[in-house]
């Protein structure tokens, strides 16, 4: 995974247990910085396809990487007391971007994506709007997207017309139209029946439709996990 950061011009900050810290743009930017860190996550996909294949003739079971993505502000510098420095980025957006990479266990996903980022990059990539949260410890609330390819990929049989549905229920789900967001999900689980972000938006709608939300909800979903 290390290769395939410096191949797309990533800096290696620091291991985290069995995680990896990258950044792009730091100690020196581009204008596809944002794109690069895709790149690379995609990559480390396919790197990690590769491995597995591996194990699976060594009958090792398989791993699976999560991935997050986000851009913005940071500090970058030698950080640390006088005893330990060590070059680094600290700042609201890098825990954000912790956030992201664990927040893609409860949605079933593998790369998850910032608005911000989205909004940066500059080539096309295969894009699922999830949800608009608010991560712990921040009050802003935060449009995830998740990744699922760029031009070389084709998306898997059914993906396609699930993503469509998702979006459509999406949008019926913010404008309180429990019903028509049933009934695009249920589309989209009939296209793609293992769909976890479809699965469970549609059990939040059925609570919904139960009990609505209060008049000031914002169609901000809050995770409460690091």
């Amino acid at each position: 995974m290390v290769e395939v950061i410096f191949k797309h011009g990533g800096t290696l900050d620091k291991y985290i247990g069995d995680a990896i810290m990258a950044v792009f743009g730091a100690p020196f930017g581009s204008e596809r910085d944002a794109d690069n860190a895709v790149s690379c996550a995609l990559d480390m996909q396919r790197a990690l396809t590769a491995f597995n294949q591996g194990r699976e003739a060594a009958g090792l079971p398989e791993l699976a990487v999560r991935i997050g993505i986000n851009t913005d502000e940071a500090i970058a510098g030698n950080i640390g007391s006088t005893r330990r420095m060590d070059y680094t980025v600290i700042g609201d957006g890098v825990n954000l971007t912790a956030r992201l990479e664990s927040a893609n266990r409860y949605f079933g996903t593998y790369i998850l994506l910032s608005g911000s980022t989205v909004n940066v990059l500059r080539s096309h990539y295969g894009l699922r709007e999830i949800d608009s949260v608010r991560v712990k410890g921040k009050l802003a609330p935060v449009p995830i997207f998740e990744l699922l390819g760029d031009e070389t990929n084709a998306l898997p049989p059914g993906t396609a017309g699930a993503i469509a549905h998702y979006a459509a229920a999406l949008r019926a789900y913010r404008m309180r139209d429990w019903n028509t967001a049933l009934a695009r999900l249920e589309d989209a689980l009939v296209a793609a029946p293992l769909d976890q972000p479809s699965q469970l938006l549609r059990a939040r709608v059925l609570d919904f439709r139960e009990s609505p939300p209060p008049a000031q909800w914002d169609g901000v979903w809050v995770l409460a996990d690091k």
